[in-house]
């Protein structure tokens, strides 16, 4: 029994968040997200130019890209001698990395009696593994979650294509230099700031997250038929808020919706599921969008996305996402 002035003892659910309480906590992430895609975003804009300098055509920059996003899905290791660039990014993650251990605490979601017990393997019984194939089967096949997450790596698929071979597109179809294709990516990552930051939260308050994820599949649709006859860069300017749209509210309305379809102790192995959809498509998609723009163009990217997202469409319209029960 602990005495009156004996400290309290305070577990990883009994909502301590540390030093820097829940605002700095929230805030931290905010800089730590920010940091990591500034880094990814300063990789994105030397590599073009540093492979056309190498005499690679656009389907050799989509086989590149693939090992990237292959290397990504694995969690390989980072290999080859550093430039500049890549020398910035690693020592700005291993601050990142330092502030993540130092002030982010173990868990933020509250859990039952049952979560917060550790899990006990019986002796001589199999051991519990990061890699459980069953343990991710059985956590898709809970209700609402499969559903979602498919819809999460159809709606992205197609727009995630036309990301990975931008840097392409924006070299030789919009004709672009690398300090103009700087400017351009930090125009999208204003637009997601703001859209995301301020745009979203606002929505999510007045609108039920079946409707938002309507509105962001209907908003790829509409892109997507947009972009289409697609001949310049203010075109594509002028896209850039529906696509931001889209983007935001389909990953802030699926991965919310699929954290509160499973318990907390799933939490963890749920976002990494959706971790997942972006190295898949960098994995994939470099060789296919390579393949696409050499055969048929930019068009293609705006003709894909509408298909994809239409027939995404009409199956939520025909068969509503269920939503997990308070």
């Amino acid at each position: 029994m602990q005495g009156a002035g004996a400290p309290r003892r305070r577990g990883p659910y009994s909502g301590e968040m540390g030093a820097l309480g829940r605002p700095g906590v929230i805030l931290l992430t905010y800089a730590l997200v920010t940091l990591g895609l500034a880094c990814l975003f300063m990789r994105f804009s030397i590599m073009p130019y540093l492979t056309r300098r190498l005499g690679l055509d656009s389907v050799a920059f989509g086989h590149l890209q693939t090992t990237f996003g292959a290397l990504q899905l694995l969690g390989g290791p980072v290999l080859g001698r550093m430039q500049c660039p890549a020398t910035v990014a690693l020592v700005a993650n291993l601050v990142g990395a330092v502030l993540s251990f130092t002030f982010i605490p173990v868990s933020t979601k509250g859990a039952s009696a049952h979560d917060r017990a550790p899990l006990r393997v019986p002796p001589g019984g199999p051991q519990a593994n990061v890699f459980d194939l069953k343990a991710i089967t059985r956590l898709l096949l809970q209700s609402g979650v499969l559903p979602v997450f498919l819809i999460k790596v159809a709606s992205s698929l197609p727009f995630g294509l036309f990301m990975v071979m931008f840097p392409i597109i924006s070299m030789d179809f919009f004709q672009l230099d690398a300090a103009q294709a700087g400017y351009l990516m930090s125009f999208f990552g204003l637009l997601q700031m703001v859209i995301q930051g301020l745009v979203i939260g606002r929505l999510s308050r007045r609108f039920s997250e079946r409707a938002l994820l309507r509105a962001s599949v209907l908003g790829f649709v509409l892109v997507g038929l947009a972009m289409a006859p697609m001949s310049d860069v203010l075109h594509f300017c002028v896209l850039m808020p529906g696509l931001v749209f889209s983007l935001c509210a389909l990953n802030v309305v699926t991965d919310s919706m699929l954290t509160k379809a499973v318990s907390a102790a799933d939490t963890g192995t749920v976002l990494g599921l959706c971790a997942t959809v972006q190295p898949l498509t960098q994995t994939l998609g470099p060789t296919l969008g390579g393949l696409l723009y050499r055969s048929f163009g930019v068009p293609v990217f705006g003709h894909v996305q509408f298909a994809i997202n239409l027939l995404v469409l009409l199956v939520l319209w025909r068969q509503p996402v269920p939503r997990k029960k308070d």
